[in-house]
């Protein structure tokens, strides 16, 4: 039985990657309740996984996720899910690497070469500030994101008219509503400095995806004591390591082989 804090997840899709079951029964080895809420019929959820429809959330727009991204959805997913009930969120691409905390009320953090915050693995109080503004703008877009400048309102300008409001700001700044609005809304509560360094939740930049597939590779050169998650940005994840089975020796490699994942029967 998991005694941990609960953390959960959204799939849009009939099918996870290895890389996906990795992170997600990452967190049942490490003892968290894991969920994940799933739009499609899933049937290669890892065991330890409890499957449950996104609808219990709330519905999924299947023609905004096609016009725009899976990912999209899930920045207003996230807040819904975690208003409603209490649950860690954790993207599919984020490796359980030590328990979360127990005590921690507020849990993201900085990411990449800049320091900015994500929201790849954010825990929030059911009842907070930071939430009720997320959602207020989630749920009342302004013309523009309060924090755009003149050049990302022209950009948005140009954008086919036909277009959803929501679909015009995402194709002018695909992190409006991911980033750039938690960032700006952790700020704008006095949050923003409850903000973990880069080496707790993303120790990893971005800009080094590759290493992951590496076997000479040092990523654990980027961790230290603090660090409890480790973001392996499947965004950013070339088509070759998706196709095929990560090279043994690389971190990818081990990880399956220390969690109980074959790479190898869940290939894009």
């Amino acid at each position: 039985m998991n005694d941990r804090r609960p953390v959960a997840s959204l799939w849009i899709g009939e099918k996870l990657h290895y890389l996906n079951q990795l992170c997600l029964k990452s967190h049942v080895v490490a003892g968290h309740k894991t969920i994940l809420y799933c739009a499609d019929k899933v049937d290669n959820a890892p065991e330890g996984v409890e499957v449950r429809p996104a609808s219990d959330i709330m519905e999924i727009d299947r023609a905004l996720v096609e016009a725009t991204s899976a990912s999209f959805l899930s920045n207003v997913f996230r807040y819904k899910m975690i208003q409603k009930i209490g649950a860690i969120w954790i993207d599919c691409d984020a490796f359980c690497h030590q328990p979360f905390p127990e005590d921690d009320e507020y849990i993201f953090g900085r990411h990449g070469m800049s320091g900015a915050l994500n929201c790849g693995v954010v825990g929030l109080p059911q009842e907070c500030e930071l939430m009720d503004q997320l959602l207020d703008y989630y749920d009342n877009l302004p013309d523009y994101p309060a924090w755009w400048n003149k050049n990302q309102r022209r950009k948005y300008d140009r954008q086919d008219p036909n277009l959803t409001h929501a679909h015009r700001i995402y194709n002018a700044e695909r992190t409006a509503f991911g980033p750039q609005a938690f960032t700006y809304f952790a700020k704008q509560t006095g949050q923003y400095e409850k903000a973990s360094e880069r080496e707790v939740l993303y120790p990893v930049p971005f800009q080094l995806n590759d290493i992951f597939y590496d076997p000479y590779g040092r990523v654990e050169g980027h961790f230290t004591d603090k660090t409890l998650s480790v973001h392996l940005y499947t965004n950013g994840t070339k088509p070759w390591w998706e196709k095929h089975v990560p090279l043994p020796g690389s971190y990818a490699a081990r990880m399956c082989e220390k969690i109980g994942i074959d790479p190898s029967k869940a290939l894009r």
